[in-house]
């Protein structure tokens, strides 16, 4: 399955599941978490929503469009 993540006001990235990610030494199904990996972006500074709604990044890639957020922080 191919995935079009777009970073909010950024890039856009292709990610194709089973080329660039595969499946884990478990043969568990890739992550958001592996996604936001292969995008080099960590789950700490991000969030993927899915139908403009969040999802948690330890679930399954069950989509194939996602948008990443980036969180601003500081003071």
């Amino acid at each position: 399955m191919r995935v079009t993540v777009d970073v909010a006001g950024e890039a856009t990235h292709e990610i194709d599941l089973a080329a660039d990610l595969g499946r884990s030494a478990d043969g568990a199904t890739p992550t958001y978490a592996d996604l936001l990996d292969a995008i080099d972006y960590s789950p700490h500074e991000v969030s993927v929503l899915v139908d403009g709604r969040p999802v948690p990044e330890d679930q399954p890639v069950e989509h194939d469009e996602v948008t990443v957020l980036r969180l601003i922080t500081g003071g």
